[in-house]
């Protein structure tokens, strides 16, 4: 018996098509969790009127949990095997998630945009989930179930925030 190749094996137990498909399902996943990350804190600096402080605080929490995602979320691609984003075009030629470069944005409209794009990220990570029971890399799978709760809760706080 090769010790070595059995070795590999509990290390990776992650086929080519496994590799490639949850990685083809988490890059752009991470690319897009930049772009929601990137946007939301242009809305935490560019937040304006009399809820300011709230919305602020509100939008600079809410950043804070998405960028704690990214690092595990590249890191989950590599120790599958797979290889992740480079660089900013990299993240902007596989995001789904558009960029909000406006000059001016109303608030309510805002945190509206941010809920919408959270509760994409949400569905887009649970078409990851599937991909992973597909390989029954459960380790992955684990880790979006908790992102896509954090997510729903992300668009749950701003629904209820824009309804006030």
């Amino acid at each position: 018996m090769n010790t070595r190749a059995t070795s590999a094996n509990a290390q990776n137990p992650f086929g080519k098509q496994a590799i490639d498909e949850i990685s083809e399902q988490l890059n752009p996943l991470l690319a897009d969790v930049f772009a929601v990350y990137l946007k939301t804190k242009n809305f935490h600096w560019h937040m304006r009127g009399p809820h300011f402080r709230d919305y602020h605080l509100l939008l600079d929490e809410q950043g804070e949990q998405l960028f704690a995602i990214t690092d595990d979320i590249a890191e989950r691609v590599r120790k599958i095997g797979g290889s992740t984003l480079r660089s900013i075009g990299d993240i902007a030629r596989r995001q789904r998630i558009s960029d909000n470069d406006a000059d001016s944005v109303a608030p309510l409209a805002m945190l509206a945009e941010l809920r919408d794009d959270n509760l994409r990220l949400a569905a887009f990570m649970l078409e990851a989930h599937e991909v992973c029971d597909k390989h029954d890399d459960v380790a992955t799978a684990s880790l979006l179930e908790n992102w896509i709760d954090e997510a729903q809760r992300r668009a749950w706080f701003l629904a209820e925030t824009i309804s006030g």
